[in-house]
């Protein structure tokens, strides 16, 4: 495990710097997550071809420090990983990004797009107004949620999610939610198909159908499917994720 500090969060960002040959591929997780609890089994999967993975923990996750007075916007995270990237020296880079990680994947692919050499995101927010779980956590109060709905989440909570849930701070998990409610300007669509480098959606099998999908298809962007799996993909099909992450970085197209 790896720390600098951030200026911009105003604490320690910790990430795993996994050995491999190529440029890295930088995995930012979703909200409630955290890239050292999420992401091992992919990434040490032979189909993910041994490349150097970089495995960030966005401040409030994992083992990153959880500053009460940071803001943990998706564009503050965004910035964050920027801010890594550039202390490490990565010049050239792949980037991954599942659901918020994929909002703010998107975001840190407007600051950086220079250097990277594409964009793969796992079921992103595209749009103001959250999903189902942000939407709920959002409707209420930070206080509200920090003293009885956190708690609540975790005691209701049976899958392995809950792991990494419980080593994110309330507040952090409270003020990510809010931020996708809220959504960007221009939004994540806009910002995604502005990108000049390739740009791939994965989907998980049980998540369709989508109207994002659908969507996004129409408009020439690469799509594709993890089967037997939903939106936890990583631990729900790692092997696919890992073989389909592959094919984005080698240009292979999924079967039809």
């Amino acid at each position: 495990m790896n720390s600098f500090y951030s200026r911009r969060a105003g604490c320690s960002v910790r990430w795993q710097d996994l050995p491999g040959s190529g440029d890295p591929v930088v995995f930012i997780h979703g909200l409630g997550c955290a890239s050292s609890y999420e992401y091992p089994r992919v990434v040490c999967d032979p189909n993910f071809g041994a490349r150097r993975a970089i495995l960030i923990d966005l401040p409030g996750s994992g083992y990153s420090d959880k500053p009460e007075h940071y803001s943990y916007k998706t564009g503050d995270q965004a910035r964050v990983v920027a801010e890594l990237l550039d202390n490490i020296g990565v010049k050239t880079f792949w980037l991954y990004g599942h659901s918020m990680g994929g909002s703010i994947a998107i975001e840190t692919a407007v600051l950086m797009q220079a250097r990277l050499n594409g964009l793969i995101v796992s079921e992103p927010n595209f749009h103001a107004g959250g999903g189902m779980f942000s939407r709920s956590i959002a409707a209420q109060s930070e206080p509200q949620f920090v003293e009885h709905g956190y708690a609540q989440l975790l005691a209701a909570e049976t899958s392995a999610w809950a792991g990494s849930l419980q080593s994110n701070a309330p507040f952090a998990v409270w003020r990510g939610a809010t931020s996708l409610v809220e959504g960007a300007s221009p939004d994540w669509e806009a910002q995604f198909l502005s990108l000049s480098c390739p740009i791939t959606l994965i989907f998980g099998e049980l998540s369709l159908p989508d109207k994002d999908v659908d969507s996004l298809k129409s408009k020439g962007v690469a799509v594709k499917i993890i089967p037997a799996a939903g939106h936890s993909m990583s631990w729900e099909n790692p092997s696919a994720l890992a073989q389909t992450l592959s094919d984005c970085l080698t240009g292979k197209k999924q079967p039809a």
